[in-house]
């Protein structure tokens, strides 16, 4: 018979571009960010993710300062706030390094992302790089 207590929660990086849709756009990103919230999953997310979100959020969505005050608040607060220490210099866009630095660095299990770069790579070291559809259908969601 096996224990519950056994498993450590899942870890994941939600990419800048899952959280932009989750809260824009709904669907299965929001379905993935919903998981986060119900604290079935961690999510974990550093300080240069938190700014490119909110550099891409207000520039994107500027008549929603409202919500987007109350969306960061929450993000800082439900979501695991790490600083790397390694800096990676594996994919071309330095955006991406930053995700996989954030993975790497809070232990993750997944990345999840709509990037096409970090989708090719499929995994870097133990970490799976998959879509919000594959996530959910590997946490028994669809």
């Amino acid at each position: 018979m096996s224990s519950d207590t056994d498993e450590s929660p899942i870890k994941v990086v939600l990419d800048t571009n899952i959280l932009i849709s989750a809260i824009a756009f709904g669907g299965k990103p929001k379905d993935v960010l919903d998981l986060v919230l119900e604290e079935r999953i961690i999510a974990i997310t550093s300080p240069i993710l938190l700014a490119e979100f909110k550099e891409i959020y207000r520039k994107k969505f500027p008549l929603l300062e409202e919500d987007f005050e109350l969306t960061i608040k929450n993000i800082e607060e439900i979501f695991g706030i790490i600083q790397p220490i390694k800096t990676l210099d594996l994919l071309r866009d330095n955006d991406d390094n930053r995700v996989l630095e954030a993975a790497l660095e809070g232990n993750c299990d997944y990345i999840v992302t709509g990037d096409k770069d970090l989708l090719e790579l499929k995994s870097y070291k133990v970490i799976q790089i998959v879509t919000a559809e594959q996530f959910l259908k590997i946490m028994g969601e669809n």
